[in-house]
């Protein structure tokens, strides 16, 4: 059995000792506890639920949603669109984050460095397409995933082109070359995204 506890401790920033305490069990148990024991006794998981100031039930961690990875995104790679709408395909399957519990998102891998340091190579993204074509109004300006008129899938910043239709996808990472004045097909901003060191792969 999962539990949160670890993670709830880190958030107060409490050591492994200072919860111990504070819920009156011993260090070894906590550490059983935060490990995932085989034996739960009840009147112990509701101390250490009391020392964290959370109800018993906050303390177990569900079964995380798989969320299909669909394909790579360019980040000054070329990196040509594939199927990013393939129902229950994709190159893995990694943990729907829980901030994003209850949407409809897609998540892709970054390929390149274009728009360090904000997404490095590895990164998953996770985003939400609302608009069959086009781009929607309040994505305009921020860090977007994007099929552009040649079918290549990038993540840039999205900003106005010279003219209605045209848009500049803009690299962050001053090395790296940006795309001026293109049309895209749509593009949909960045809702969520983890560097690869903290991708749970399921």
């Amino acid at each position: 059995m999962r539990f949160l506890i670890r993670q709830l401790r880190q958030e107060r920033r409490l050591t492994l000792e200072e919860l111990a305490e504070k819920a009156g069990i011993s260090r070894s148990y906590l550490n059983e506890l935060e490990l995932g024991a085989k034996t739960i006794n009840a009147n112990r998981l509701q101390q250490v639920a009391r020392a964290l100031g959370v109800e018993v039930t906050d303390l177990f961690a569900s079964e995380p949603t798989p969320v299909a990875v669909a394909g790579q995104v360019g980040a000054g790679a070329r990196v040509p669109l594939v199927d990013m709408y393939a129902k229950g395909g994709g190159l893995y399957h990694v943990a729907r984050p829980p901030q994003l519990a209850g949407q409809s998102v897609v998540a892709v891998e970054v390929e390149g460095d274009s728009m360090a340091p904000m997404y490095q190579p590895g990164h998953v993204l996770f985003f939400s397409r609302n608009t069959h074509e086009g781009i929607p109004e309040e994505d305009v300006g921020r860090p977007c995933v994007v099929e552009d008129a040649s079918g290549m899938a990038w993540v840039k910043m999205v900003k106005r082109g010279s003219e209605p239709g045209r848009w500049n996808l803009i690299s962050l990472n001053p090395d790296a070359e940006s795309v001026w004045d293109v049309p895209i097909k749509w593009a949909a901003r960045v809702r969520f995204a983890l560097p690869a060191e903290l991708v749970e792969r399921i």
